[in-house]
Parts: structure tokens; C-alpha cells; sequence
């Protein structure tokens, strides 16, 4: 399926245009030509559409990586959606761009890259996705990932009562909470279902800073605010220094990206906050490490003996294919007490493995531990739990005393 003026459109772009200054030729183009900016969001909207029909959580187009074809990750694999057709550079540019505001396009432009929010309606019912566009190879390419409809349960995530307290501002007003995982392993899920909790049982007033907004939490018992980086507010570090003006009960900071979002993390949890966030981490341990590790040497005992302060909880996951080809959430624990704020602070933070293997009395278990528990229920195979634990060797053990 190509676009009905894909042929007319090309002949407007010079030859020797490329890249930004192609887009933007495109961009002028569906300025003016309404009707055909329409055409595009409709195409959109009908490959998006489709795959929420088969389920899968991710669609790519664009950029000669793509072949012409439209991609999908569906339970873990992506691969070309044939049946989809195909569309030339010049159509996946001005499909692309004709979900972009004027400034959403010019900050592209501009940064090369842009993330945004992306809704719409399918028989009266919202779907929403996040996207993100990105400059390959002088086209444009864009990612966009489906947002779940509805928000999972504490319980259905499998998090145990005795965490997901320290959790809830009900029973712990101030700390830490980090989910961390690699990208697509469900951190924002888990994070909505943390925020939807909070929403529900408590009275009081949550801030969150998103890029972008992805599910939008519509205020229950708590006053729920929603801030934009680049749309409401400049950035992830702003937004949390901001939001200390605003008396919030609960920080939410999409993502740590940078030592200076991390810094002003620990700063106003240190304050006496509840603060979420996340990282791009696979391990509890590896968490740590990282946060420390983002800091000049001559920091580093500082933001050390801060995080062994602050720090309540790490949960780090994975999304494990299952043995009916669909996926499962596996997930490592770490709930912080006295002798892992001792190890963080004496730097024996390898240590605290051993420490969340014998913590089951109070919610902690290692990825492997999980592993070997989604194993036995028969959800996945050995190979499976082998291939995706962050301690093959430790792995290995378990299986064997099965």
C-alpha cells in the first residue's frame, strides 16, 4: 500500500535534498495539502490499529533498515509485517510527520530525535501509544509502543504485600522506589500500577514527569499531575526541582538519564519525599553500581552513603518468552534494611546478593530464584531460565536441585 500522491510528492523534492531538508520540503507540502496530511494519519491509525489486533507491542517504519516494510514485536519477536505492503522512504517521512505539531516537527529537526504521545479512537474506545522519531540514514524511522488500556494489580505483577507496603505512601512516607530493566521490559507497567495504588488508597498529591506522557492517571484520591518534558517543562531535572515548589506527597521521574536527574533524585527523596523512577539497569546490584558509578570519584562516597539512606526499594525485571509463545514477568527484589544500607555504605554491595536469596521473609528473591518458581510452574523452559538469568552459573545450581 503506497500513498495516492507518493508520486506527485517526490517530484516537489530536489535531487540533492536530504535528510532535514528533505522533511522539511515533505513537512511544507502537508501544510498545504490538507487532505493529504489526512491520508497519512489514516494509514497510521490502520497499521496501528492492526497491531493491536494481533498484539504486539511495538510497530517500526521508516529508514532503509525497514526494507519498505512496516515491522512488529509481537511476544518478543520482531519481523516484517508482509501482508502491511510497502512504502517508500518518502511515504514513511510524510506518514511520520503528519502526526507532528509545527514544533513538535521543528524540535526534530532540530534534535534529530523527538519523543511524543500519540492517541486515538477505535470504536469509541481510546488507544494510546508513545513514539519516538529518529533520524536513519537522512529518512526519518519511528518506533511506536503500545500503552496498555487498563492498569494491572500489585497482585498480578506478582510484587508481595510486604513490598508493595513499602510502596504505598500509606505506610511509608519518604524513600526511594527504582524499576529498572533493559528497554521493553515492562517498567512502565509496573510503574502504573505502583502510581494507580498510590491514586486509589491514599489523599495526596502526585507529580509526575514523563517523555512522554504515556498512560495519564486521572486523579482518585490523590491529585494527580501530569508535566511533559519539553512540552510542560525543560527537563527531567527541572520538572523534580520544580515539583518540591509544588507540595507533592509522591515524585515521579520517568527516567534517571543523567548524573544530574540522578543527583536531584536522591536530593529530594533525602528531603523527605516518596519518589518513583526508573532505570535502564538489569540487575538490583548492577542499580546500584550504576547510580554510583555516574559520579566523579571525589562524589562517589557522598552519593554512597545517600543512597544507603534514601534507598527503600529496587525491583528489577524481564520479560521472558513462555512455553506458549506468549511472555511472563520475571522479576529480581531488593528491599532495603539496616545490613544493606551497612553493605552500600562499607562497599561490600557484593554482598547483597546472598542477602536477597535469604530474604523471602520480606519479599526479596533474585531474578534466579524467580526463574527457577516460573520453571516450576511450568510457564517456561529450562533453557529459557538459563538464557535469561543474569547468573547462569547460580542458574545452573538451582535447576539441578530441582
Amino acid at each position: 500500500m503506497r500513498l495516492s500522491f507518493s508520486e506527485a510528492l517526490s517530484r516537489e523534492i530536489p535531487e540533492n535534498y536530504q535528510g532535514v531538508e528533505r522533511c522539511e520540503i515533505i513537512s511544507q507540502w502537508l501544510t498545504h495539502h490538507a487532505e493529504r496530511e489526512t491520508e497519512c494519519r489514516d494509514i497510521l491509525k490502520y497499521i496501528l490499529h492492526k497491531a493491536r489486533e494481533v498484539g504486539a507491542s511495538d510497530v517500526d517504519i521508516g529508514g532503509p533498515g525497514c526494507r519498505e516494510k512496516i515491522w512488529m514485536r509481537i511476544y518478543g519477536n520482531k519481523s516484517p509485517m508482509e501482508e502491511l505492503g510497502q512504502y517508500s522512504l518518502v511515504d514513511t517521512n510524510a506518514i511520520i510527520l503528519s502526526w507532528l505539531s509545527p514544533i513538535q516537527r521543528q524540535r526534530l529537526f532540530m534534535q534529530k530525535s523527538l519523543d511524543f504521545p500519540l492517541s486515538f479512537q477505535i470504536d469509541g474506545h481510546e488507544v494510546r501509544f508513545r513514539g519516538t522519531s529518529f533520524f536513519d540514514q537522512n529518512a526519518l524511522g519511528a518506533n511506536f509502543r503500545s500503552i496498555n488500556d487498563s492498569i494491572l494489580e500489585m497482585e498480578e505483577l506478582g510484587i508481595p504485600e510486604v513490598v508493595a507496603n513499602r510502596m504505598n505512601l500509606k505506610y511509608e512516607k519518604t524513600g526511594l522506589v527504582l524499576i529498572t530493566g533493559i528497554t521493553g521490559s515492562g517498567k512502565s507497567t509496573t510503574l502504573n500500577a505502583i502510581l494507580d495504588m498510590n491514586n486509589r488508597q491514599n489523599a495526596g498529591h502526585i507529580v509526575s514527569i514523563d517523555s512522554p506522557i504515556e498512560y495519564v492517571h486521572h486523579s482518585k484520591k490523590c491529585l494527580v499531575r501530569h508535566r511533559e518534558v519539553g512540552v510542560d517543562v525543560l527537563s527531567f531535572e527541572h520538572g523534580a526541582i520544580e515539583a518540591l515548589r509544588q507540595d507533592p506527597d509522591i515524585i515521579v521521574v520517568g527516567e534517571m538519564r543523567d548524573p544530574q536527574t540522578i543527583a536531584t533524585v536522591l536530593e529530594i527523596t533525602d528531603s523527605g519525599h516518596k519518589a518513583f523512577t526508573t532505570l535502564h539497569t538489569s540487575s538490583a546490584i548492577d542499580s546500584i553500581h550504576r547510580i554510583i558509578a555516574e559520579f566523579p570519584p571525589d562524589s562517589q562516597e557522598r552519593v554512597r552513603n545517600r543512597l544507603a539512606d534514601v534507598l527503600t526499594v529496587c525491583m528489577s525485571q524481564k520479560l521472558v518468552p513462555t512455553v506458549n509463545g506468549k511472555l511472563a514477568l520475571t522479576k529480581e527484589i531488593l528491599s532495603v534494611d539496616h545490613s544493606i544500607q551497612a553493605a552500600i555504605r562499607n562497599k561490600n554491595i557484593g554482598e547483597i546478593y546472598q542477602m536477597m536469596v535469604e530474604g523471602r521473609k520480606t519479599g526479596m528473591c533474585t531474578l534466579e530464584q524467580d526463574l527457577k518458581l516460573l520453571y516450576q510452574k511450568g510457564l517456561i523452559s529450562q533453557q529459557t531460565a538459563i538464557n535469561f538469568a543474569n547468573n547462569k552459573k547460580r542458574m545452573q545450581q538451582l535447576l539441578t536441585v530441582l
